[in-house]
């Protein structure tokens, strides 16, 4: 067994790249399928954890932030860790948590029932944008663009029911140069940014969206750590997005972020980096009474 462990319910190219760069780094690490993983809460269960680190990489949410809580439970430095992935991993506890340290966002509202819905997107203005609390890659985000498009939407949520379509998160709409930024934070640096650029007004490679390298300017990289110090994100992509008038807001955290199409777009070995910050924690662990960091210092 080694002493870090990369937790993962898919291995899609992200996983791939992450593995070839931990074993170009020379770092011992177990791949952990956490479909399989059994976790004991008892003597067995700790001889049963015998990682000091991880490195969670899920798709699955749920998934990953139960293991992510149930490893923490034994002493496992998990990046990023549970609180983390609680409030990245829903669009209204990281735009609260985002307004509370004053970083800069668009117009957000949140209403909890249709008629109040419908008030708040008229207040916020048309062309509005509705989303779900908790999802990626673009699904069930829908653009308003007026009173007719928001009553329909507004009713098919409160006909499918269910607790996420009772919690109505809306958004203006940001005339965005038909490109947004995904920036990447690992350790309280910003290493690298790409734009998502597409004719579509979701800008989200997983819809077609092409990527290019982005500069990362001071601005970027000032706002970019800013964001992952809110959320206290140890390795998160930020989604920014250019607005003509107040320039760039923060749209949303990712925890568990993709960098396949990014790698070669920004000639940034990301999965490296993220592997370098693993064992720069595995190297605090090892030292007996060295506290370990995993704070953005």
């Amino acid at each position: 067994m080694a002493d870090l462990a990369v937790l993962y319910d898919r291995i899609r190219p992200d996983e791939r790249l992450l593995f070839e760069a931990l074993d170009d780094l020379g770092i011992p690490y177990d791949k952990v399928y956490t479909p399989q993983l059994k976790i004991f809460f008892d003597a067995a269960g700790q001889a049963a954890v015998p990682w000091k680190v991880a490195i969670e990489r899920c798709v699955s949410q749920s998934r990953g932030h139960a293991v992510t809580r149930a490893l923490e439970a034994f002493g496992v430095q998990v990046i990023n860790p549970s609180h983390v992935i609680e409030l990245c991993g829903d669009k209204l506890a990281t735009n609260a948590r985002l307004h509370a340290c004053g970083v800069p966002t668009p117009r957000t509202g949140v209403a909890f029932d249709g008629e109040a819905a419908l008030e708040l997107i008229e207040e916020i203005g048309y062309p509005a944008v509705l989303k779900p609390t908790v999802g990626s890659w673009g699904r069930m985000v829908s653009r308003l663009n007026d009173r007719d498009a928001a009553e329909a939407v507004i009713e098919h949520k409160e006909v499918l029911g269910g607790p996420q379509h009772g919690v109505f998160y809306v958004q203006e709409l940001i005339h965005k140069p038909q490109r947004d930024i995904r920036a990447f934070v690992v350790g309280g640096e910003c290493i690298a940014a790409i734009y998502r650029t597409s004719l579509h007004w979701i800008t989200n490679t997983a819809r077609g969206a092409r990527a290019s390298n982005c500069p990362v300017t001071p601005e970027i990289a000032e706002l970019s750590v800013r964001a992952a110090a809110a959320v206290e994100g140890q390795i998160v992509a930020i989604d920014l997005m250019e607005d003509p008038a107040r320039g760039l807001l923060i749209i949303e955290i990712n925890h568990t972020m993709e960098f396949k199409n990014s790698v070669g777009t920004t000639g940034v070995n990301i999965p490296r980096r993220m592997g370098e910050y693993a064992q720069g924690l595995l190297n605090a662990v090892s030292v007996p009474g060295q506290a370990v960091r995993t704070d953005l210092g």
